[in-house]
């Protein structure tokens, strides 16, 4: 049962005890009125009646037809044989109406005929309450309708009372459901009426602190998502790293070592036996191919370490060099870089990350993604040197955020670390092949020099 129809049956229970009290009231205030009425005008009827009671009987009844009726009473004249020598007249006051049977069955008093003894007959004198009960009758329906206009006002105010009181639950109980649903957003505004308004800043409480302890798990299971990310990519870049010492170590035993030992051996063969001094030509070739292979094995472990063309050239040529490489390594991939004029010193940190994050994403677009056609384009804001990579491969691994996606992991922690931000979006959604777009935004250190 509704809160709205509890109240409701209460008001019109409280209703109805009060017209059945009003009843009640006018209806023994009607029965006191109509035996005080009775009894007076039985009295005065029989003092009146009983002066005639000496006189001859034809005297009696010209009498008592010359007094007609006697108040509320009904006055019969009997002869001595019992016949009915006269009756009073009825009453004029609302003839031809009575009240109903049961109202006059409440109120009418029980009533006693007294018979008057004549010389030669008698009178019979019976009290007749029905005018007084008719009076009684009318005063009840006045009230009653005049109870009943009331009682339409007062319903009607207590409805629209009701209405308005108990509209602002309705909303309560709406925003609770969206509530139950995870719409852990929704508030109520500030409802009418101090218990409402209570209410209302007491929901919006209570779901602002939902809210924000949804918002502190989330963001805690982020952050432990991320230190799980960090620590599996801190491993990685040891192990590669790792692997990298070990494989120059192996370059430099093997290649320059071997080398080295061919030019001590020489050395140690000349200043042994000064003869051999005679052939120059051989010698010098001797030393020169030992020479080219050592400048050789270097040029091939200098960029592993860093790329050098950032330091003679910059970031720009860097980058051409980088992509120059790969055309040589993939000729039938189309490799495109666009870069608008850069600002003066953009500082070794910058144009590192800016290299590293562009040789990460051209590897992963033709190793990972099978590229065919890749577009790098670098351009500077006031505020940030901003990058994009977009190739036409196969697109975002759904899962690239779990274990094993060490590269774009990588490019997005250089970007953190820079303070920057990274957007990975399909750069053809609609396409068999969606594409990767990479944006990178890495915010200047210092403000830029103008230049180009």
């Amino acid at each position: 049962m509704s809160l709205r129809l509890r109240l409701t049956l209460v008001v019109v229970a409280l209703m109805a005890l009060t017209v059945s009290l009003l009843a009640w009231r006018e209806i023994n205030g009607t029965r006191r009125s109509v035996h005080e009425e009775i009894e007076a005008a039985s009295r005065v009827a029989v003092q009146v009646l009983r002066v005639v009671n000496q006189l001859p009987f034809d005297e009696a009844r010209i009498m008592v037809q010359g007094l007609g009726r006697v108040r509320a009473n009904e006055i019969t004249l009997f002869d001595a044989q019992g016949s009915v020598a006269y009756v009073s007249p009825p009453s004029p006051y609302k003839p031809g109406r009575q009240a109903p049977d049961w109202f006059a069955g409440l109120v009418t008093p029980r009533t006693a005929v007294q018979d008057i003894a004549l010389p030669g007959g008698r009178l019979s004198v019976r009290p007749d309450p029905s005018r007084a009960v008719l009076d009684g009758w009318d005063e009840f329906v006045q009230l009653m309708l005049h109870v009943a206009a009331g009682l339409v006002v007062v319903g009607g105010f207590t409805a629209l009372t009701l209405v308005r009181t108990l509209a602002p639950l309705a909303r309560i109980e709406a925003a609770l459901r969206s509530l139950q649903r995870g719409q852990y957003d929704t508030r109520l505004p500030a409802l009418p009426g101090r218990e409402a308004a209570l209410m209302s800043q007491a929901f919006n409480d209570m779901a602002q602190s939902i809210q924000d302890n949804l918002h502190a798990r989330d963001e805690a299971r982020a952050a432990q998502a991320s230190l799980a990310q960090s620590r599996e990519l801190t491993q990685v870049i040891l192990q590669r790293v790792e692997a990298e010492r070990a494989r120059i170590a192996r370059d430099l035993h093997d290649e320059l070592g071997q080398q080295l030992t061919a030019l001590r051996t020489v050395a140690q063969v000349l200043s042994q036996d000064p003869a051999l001094m005679r052939d120059k030509a051989e010698l010098v070739g001797l030393l020169k191919r030992v020479s080219d292979d050592m400048a050789a094995s270097l040029q091939g472990m200098l960029p592993r370490l860093r790329p050098l063309a950032l330091d003679r050239l910059g970031l720009q040529d860097a980058l051409s060099d980088l992509l120059l490489d790969w055309r040589q390594v993939a000729p039938t991939l189309d490799i495109t870089l666009h870069v608008a004029p850069l600002p003066d010193g953009l500082g070794d940190t910058l144009a590192t990350a800016a290299y590293r994050i562009v040789q990460e994403a051209v590897t992963n677009a033709i190793k990972h993604a099978q590229a065919r056609r890749i577009t790098v384009t670098l351009t500077s804001t006031d505020h940030a040197l901003e990058l994009t990579v977009q190739d036409d491969g196969i697109g975002l691994p759904a899962a690239w955020q779990r274990p094993g996606h060490h590269g774009l992991l990588g490019i997005r922690e250089r970007v953190q670390a820079l303070g920057g931000t990274l957007a990975l979006s399909a750069a053809q959604p609609a396409a068999p092949h969606p594409g990767l777009r990479l944006s990178a935004a890495l915010p200047w250190s210092q403000p830029p020099v103008s230049g180009t």
